[in-house]
């Protein structure tokens, strides 16, 4: 519950307020009505009937990457479901409180008031004391990771207690506590360990405990009498479509935009599950109810992102043409945040490594001649207790060694150089700081070989860099010289200014060579033929904006069942690879880089550049 908190993007919520507070009335009332009545109709009480409305009445956007992955997260449907989930979740988890006390057999209209209103002072003390104490403490610990992730915790663990004291559950301090940290975490690497450690520690253990409670033999005699589980399913399903039929009109929406709307609010997995656990150990619910439930967020799980896959798709053929490429893409490379003019184009290269140093200092040479720029290689030597510490002393030697080696293959590249040499505690913190400094348009950084468990946890220097640039961030690993590229590939998944950053990206360095350009894009076996015709007229328009010569620019529109694998073939005749950073903000792993990107990483055999974009400001 706090992850779903966590996950819910209140820059789009304000945008979209009204609107999320009307779907999210209709898709909580209307399942809320289905469930009571389901729960009636079948012989329920009225508290467990209410009950078993609420826990249809939320919804988890467990599709949230499949939109992302098309590019329509920020159409306003989209956003007006993820806005809802604040509205649904809150409300879901105040009926579970209130069906708690009455369960208790002490319930009153006094005593609902006084839940309500403690409720109301908890939450606004939750909600706004912990975003204080949250920018407070970020602020003034900086940029001490270990620090804040422990804040984060400590955050989640006092709001779950406190909501017990106040007479609600725990679930519900976690909610408001995720909701209450989330504009002081941002899409920081904080956040990203948090959500690492969920994945692998607590929801885990959590879906354990669900398969303890479960009564096995109960459940084969459930799809035995298969009434009940079939009406709370079709009662969700059709709720749910109500819901967002009815605000069609008034939204003047497309039908494709409704069924995106009702899709993303079908599966039931986060609020539900953690609802239904506390209802089924208070006894409001009986096993065949849970048991109900658990078949509920199976088929909501797997059916809702299939809808979502078609419904998001057709969406994706309504988004604006990219008819001019000059108003998105005013130059070669785009910096993400607005910064001062720099006088001239900067690429800043840390070296550390002296095999591949050659390389990384080859590939700025070409970016910077592109542009008519300068390179400055970096190198940083750990800060120690004593600065006359021989072991400092011989860090700056070596430093020095290495700085006068790229000074002279830039010399021998044609391109300027002005070495830099930082002592700093935290490497990544002075390649940021450095880059700030000397307003870089560009950080070019060597690919690390450790993305297993520990890089995960607590992070590499890439994925710090990464975190935290103000610019864009070129994450390359290079098996041949970039100065002998003779075919690069640009995999395109969908049509945004990110992507055209990397198409021109991969341009500048065919120029260069004047090497074969390919832009790949990878369409499913279900896709409409008037998509795919959409797809390959976006990758022409693309095309015609590049100033490569139109026979080294080659389009391929493809149907494949496996992605990963279809790409891996087309990369198997290719020098490079160029790839997006995009961060899963729903379901994350942990990971920097999206659930196609990271095996990529693992299976190419030819050189990969990986583009990050600038991190987001914190707070």
């Amino acid at each position: 519950m706090f992850v779903a908190g966590l996950e819910i993007d209140l820059k789009q919520f304000h945008r979209t307020r009204s609107r999320s507070l009307g779907f999210g009335s209709t898709t909580f009332a209307i399942p809320l009505i289905t469930g009571l009545l389901v729960g009636r109709l079948f012989g329920f009480d009225w508290n467990a009937s209410v009950l078993i409305g609420s826990l249809l009445a939320s919804h988890t956007l467990l599709a949230y990457p499949i939109v992302q992955r098309l590019g329509v997260v920020h159409d306003e449907a989209v956003t007006v479901t993820i806005g809802a989930t604040i509205f649904t979740d809150i409300g879901a988890l105040l009926v579970l409180a209130i069906c708690i006390g009455v369960n208790k057999g002490d319930f009153s209209a006094l005593s609902l008031f006084t839940l309500v209103g403690g409720l109301g002072l908890y939450s606004v003390a939750v909600l706004f004391g912990l975003d204080w104490l949250g920018k407070d403490f970020f602020r003034r610990s900086r940029d001490d990771q270990g620090n804040q992730f422990l804040f984060v915790l400590l955050a989640v663990f006092l709001a779950s207690v406190s909501a017990q004291l106040v007479g609600v559950e725990k679930i519900v301090g976690a909610f408001l506590a995720g909701l209450a940290v989330n504009d002081v975490v941002g899409n920081s690497p904080v956040k990203e360990k948090v959500e690492f450690v969920g994945s692998v520690l607590f929801i885990p253990i959590f879906f354990v405990s669900m398969g303890l409670l479960l009564d096995i033999h109960a459940f084969r005699d459930l799809l035995t009498s298969i009434g009940l589980p079939l009406a709370i399913v079709a009662g969700l399903v059709i709720s749910k479509f109500l819901a967002a039929w009815v605000l069609k009109p008034l939204f003047r929406y497309s039908w494709a935009q409704t069924l995106t709307m009702w899709s993303l609010s079908l599966p039931q997995v986060a609020a539900t599950l953690a609802a239904a656990l506390v209802g089924y150990e208070a006894q409001i619910i009986n096993q065949e109810v849970f048991n109900s439930v658990i078949l509920l967020m199976l088929v909501t799980a797997v059916g809702g992102p299939l809808i979502t896959t078609r419904a998001a798709a057709r969406l994706a053929q309504n988004l604006p043409s990219i008819n001019t490429l000059e108003d998105t893409m005013p130059e070669w490379l785009e910096v993400a945040e607005p910064l001062p003019l720099a006088t001239d184009f900067t690429v800043v290269v840390p070296v550390y490594n002296p095999k591949t140093e050659q390389h990384l200092l080859e590939m700025a040479a070409i970016i910077a001649r592109h542009q008519g720029g300068t390179i400055v290689p970096l190198a940083i030597a750990r800060a120690q207790a004593h600065m006359a510490s021989p072991q400092l002393t011989r860090s700056l030697q070596r430093c020095q060694r290495l700085l006068t080696t790229a000074q002279a293959t830039c010399l021998a590249l044609g391109v300027t150089a002005r070495p830099k040499l930082r002592i700093e505690y935290d490497v990544a913190q002075g390649i940021n700081h450095l880059s700030r400094e000397v307003e870089a348009s560009l950080i070019l950084l060597g690919l690390g070989s450790h993305l297993g468990f520990r890089a995960q946890l607590l992070g590499n220097i890439t994925d710090q860099v990464l975190g935290a640039a103000h610019c864009l961030v070129a994450i390359a690993r290079l098996q041949q010289s970039p100065l002998a590229f003779q075919h690069i590939l640009v995999p395109v998944e969908n049509f945004t200014t990110a992507t055209l950053q990397a198409v021109h990206f991969a341009q500048g360095l065919a120029v260069a060579n004047q090497a074969q350009l390919t832009l790949l894009h990878i369409c499913l076996p279900q896709t409409p033929r008037a998509q795919k015709d959409w797809a390959r007229e976006q990758l022409t328009l693309m095309v015609k904006g590049l100033t490569l010569p139109a026979s080294l620019v080659r389009v391929q529109v493809v149907v494949a069942k496996e992605v990963i694998s279809r790409i891996l073939r087309e990369s198997a005749q290719q020098d490079l690879v160029v790839l997006r950073s995009q961060r899963q903000r729903v379901g994350a792993d942990g990971l920097p880089v999206s659930e196609v990107t990271f095996p990529l990483l693992q299976r190419l055999s030819c050189s990969v550049v990986l583009l990050g974009d600038a991190q987001e400001p914190v707070g």
